[in-house]
C-alpha cells in the first residue's frame, strides 16, 4: 500500500553506517521505521472505490484530506483529491497490518536479491498486500476478521479487474468456507449482525450471508457434493455483481427506485451474467444461477436443471437476507417475517428450498433476538437440537435493563423456551460483537447455565 519515503532515497543512506543489515536500511528509507517520518505516500491506485479507508488520508503539509473509515465514492472524488492536493500521504502508525503486509513483501524482494534502488521505487497494490497475507488466511488459526472480510467482498464486486477477480474471489470463498466449517454459528452470527446493524457496504454483507446461507443448506441438508456446494457459493458471492453500486445506493436512499434504476434493477442478472463472462467465468451452472436466481418458479427442485436448482437455493436465501436488513426507507423485517419469506412458496405452499435453509440456519438464526418466558430479551448464540430451541445469551433482562454479564439460556428448556423473535431495531442496547462470538464456539456438551 505504501509507495515509499516522500524524502530521495539516496539522501537517507549515510544516516544509518555501512554496518548496518540490508533488509533495515531499506525500510528506514521506505518509512516503515518512522521515528525519522511519520508520513509516507500512498499509491492513489491502491486506495479502494466504495470501501472505508483503513487509514486517513493526509497532505504532504499535514492537512488531512480524508478521515480513516472515509468512503470514497468514485474514482472522479478520488482524482479531484489527487489534483488539488498533489501526493496523497498516510501515518506510518496508522495501520499495523498494512505495515506488516508491506515489510513481508520488502522482505520477500530482499530475499530476491532485487536492487536496491528497484526495491525503493517499487509500488505494491492492495490486491498485492492482501496476497502477502495468504500464507496467515491458508493455516486457518487465524480469528475471522468480518470487517476486512465485508471490505475485501466490496472491493471484489465492485473494483472488476480481469487480472485478479478470479484470485481474489477464490481467496474470499475459501476464507468464508473455512470460517464456516470452523463455526457456521459464529459465521451466521457476525454476518446476520453486519446485516442488521449497518447499510453502507449492503452489498457485500449481502452477498456473504447468502452465500453462507446456502452453503450450509447444500452440505448439513441437501448433501450436495463439495465442488458444487462451492460453485453454489461463488455463484451466490457475484449473483448481484451487476449492480453492486446501486444495490448500495438504493440502501441509503429515502425514496422509491426511479424508472432508471427500477430497470437497471431488472436487467442486473442478465449485466452480471455478462460481466461473470468477461472476467473469465465460464461454468454453465454458475451462469445459469446467477441469470435466474430471481426467477419465481414454484414447486420442488426435482425436475429442474442443475442449474436452475441452484439458482433456487439462492433466490430463498436472497429473500430471507433482505428482509434482515434495514434500508434508509423502512427498518428491517422480523426474523418471523424473514423465515416466511424464504419458507412459502409463491403458492403459499413449502418451499423445498427454503425448508433446507430453515433447517439448516434455524427458525431463530444465529444473531437474531428472541424474547423469553421469562420476560427477558436474548440475542442467539447457537443452533439447537432443533430449529427451535437454539441457545441464547441474555442481553436484557425482565426490568427491561442490559446485562452487566451475558447469562446463556438453554430454550430447550421449558422455563426458558422462545415467546417470539425480536426485531434487531427493537432491541435498544448495544452488544459486543468478539465477547458474544467466543459464546458461539462453546461445545455443545457444555451446559454452563
Amino acid at each position: 500500500m505504501l509507495a515509499g519515503s516522500p524524502h530521495p532515497v539516496s539522501s537517507c543512506w549515510p544516516a544509518f553506517g555501512v554496518g548496518r543489515p540490508r533488509a533495515h536500511q531499506i525500510f528506514a528509507c521506505m518509512g516503515i521505521i518512522h521515528h525519522f517520518m511519520n508520513l509516507v505516500t500512498v499509491s492513489i491506485d491502491s486506495v479502494l472505490i466504495g470501501r472505508p479507508l483503513p487509514f486517513s488520508l493526509w497532505d504532504e503539509s499535514g492537512v488531512l484530506l480524508a478521515p480513516k473509515g472515509f468512503v470514497v465514492k468514485s474514482r472522479a472524488d478520488l482524482d479531484s483529491i489527487s489534483d488539488k492536493r498533489g501526493q496523497l500521504f498516510m501515518d506510518a502508525a496508522d495501520s499495523e497490518s498494512y505495515q506488516r503486509a508491506y515489510v513481508g513483501k520488502l522482505h520477500s524482494l530482499v530475499r530476491q536479491e532485487k536492487p536496491l534502488g528497484q526495491i525503493a521505487e517499487s509500488q505494491f497494490s492492495t490486491f498485492e498486500l492482501e496476497n502477502s497475507r495468504a500464507t496467515r488466511d491458508s493455516t486457518g488459526t487465524d480469528e475471522p476478521d468480518w470487517l476486512d472480510l465485508q471490505g475485501q467482498t466490496q472491493t471484489m464486486l465492485l473494483d472488476v479487474n480481469p487480472a485478479s477477480f478470479c484470485a481474489r474471489l477464490d481467496k474470499l470463498q475459501a476464507q468464508l468456507s473455512r470460517h464456516l466449517r470452523q463455526n457456521p454459528d459464529g459465521t451466521l452470527f457476525a454476518l446476520i449482525h453486519l446485516t442488521g446493524s449497518e447499510m453502507q457496504l449492503y452489498s457485500a454483507t449481502h452477498a456473504m450471508l447468502v452465500s453462507a446461507m446456502c452453503s450450509l443448506a447444500a452440505r448439513e441438508v441437501l448433501k450436495w457434493p463439495a465442488a458444487l456446494e462451492t460453485l453454489l457459493a461463488k455463484a451466490a458471492l457475484t449473483m448481484n455483481i451487476g449492480m453492486t453500486d446501486l444495490q448500495n445506493r438504493l440502501a441509503m436512499q429515502t425514496t422509491e427506485p426511479s424508472p432508471e434504476q427500477r430497470a437497471a434493477i431488472d436487467e442486473h442478472a442478465a449485466l452480471a451474467v455478462t460481466l461473470l463472462k468477461q472476467l473469465g467465468i465460464t461454468a454453465p451452472l454458475w451462469l445459469e444461477a446467477v441469470l435466474h436466481h430471481h426467477t419465481k418458479t414454484p414447486g420442488p427442485l426435482a425436475g429442474r436443471s442443475e442449474g436452475q436448482r441452484i439458482a433456487r437455493l439462492i433466490q430463498r436465501a436472497d429473500m430471507f437476507a433482505a428482509c434482515l436488513a434495514p434500508r434508509a426507507s423502512r427498518p428491517a423485517k422480523s426474523p418471523a417475517n424473514a423465515m416466511q419469506a424464504s419458507y412459502f412458496d409463491e403458492n403459499r405452499q413449502i418451499d423445498e428450498a427454503g425448508a433446507a435453509l430453515i433447517k439448516a440456519v434455524g427458525i431463530y438464526s444465529p444473531g437474531t433476538y428472541v424474547r423469553l418466558a421469562t420476560d427477558e430479551i436474548a440475542v442467539v448464540i447457537k443452533r439447537g437440537a432443533n430449529t427451535t430451541t437454539p441457545r441464547v445469551a441474555v442481553v436484557i433482562n425482565r426490568s427491561g435493563m442490559p446485562t452487566g454479564e451475558l447469562i446463556v439460556r438453554d430454550t430447550s428448556k421449558r422455563e426458558f423456551r422462545i415467546v417470539i423473535g425480536v426485531a434487531q431495531r427493537d432491541v435498544k442496547v448495544k452488544i459486543n460483537l468478539e465477547r458474544l462470538l467466543a459464546l458461539t464456539k462453546l461445545p455443545s456438551t457444555d451446559r454452563p447455565w
